[in-house]
């Protein structure tokens, strides 16, 4: 998420998405091929437009080539009872709203997903982003390909 206070209500054992961000554009002004793995995207807390929006013109600002991501999360059984919990401390009322729309689903979708992906998309493709996974491989491989020096001897 771009929002910091949502970043530590959701994850209260890391640092902050704009420190996550800083420490992003360090590594990129060093050289250092960067990106964002954006997954999971939360069904109903992280799945808002301007927040996906956020992420990208972050990511863009703070030195990233790519950004990808899989439009959701995935809750095997345990995961699944771990995150309910959490779901019912944090946002009381939202763990009912899961069963009802994802049962027991491995994979647990966005809202509103073609509109979405097609956003995401669009900002990647405006502020030259990559977010193809093939492509990120290719740009990764072609920018720390080893050359084999050569002399004249």
């Amino acid at each position: 998420t771009a929002d910091d206070e949502l970043c530590k209500k959701i994850e209260p054992h890391v640092c902050a998405s704009s420190a996550r961000f800083k420490a992003m554009k360090a590594l990129s002004d060093n050289g250092i091929f960067t990106g964002v793995l954006f997954t999971p995207i939360l069904p109903f807390i992280t799945d808002q437009e301007d927040n996906i929006r956020n992420v990208i013109r972050l990511a863009y600002e703070h030195g990233a080539k790519f950004i990808y991501s899989m439009f959701g999360v995935t809750l095997r059984e345990n995961q699944r009872d771990y995150y309910y919990s959490q779901l019912d401390q944090l946002f009381p009322g939202l763990k009912e709203k899961y069963q009802q729309v994802f049962g027991n689903n491995y994979m647990c979708g966005i809202r509103n997903y073609s509109h979405l992906k097609q956003v995401f998309i669009w900002e990647c493709q405006k502020y030259g982003l990559l977010y193809k996974m093939e492509d990120i491989i290719a740009a990764y491989k072609l920018e720390n390909e080893q050359i084999q020096l050569t002399f004249d001897l």
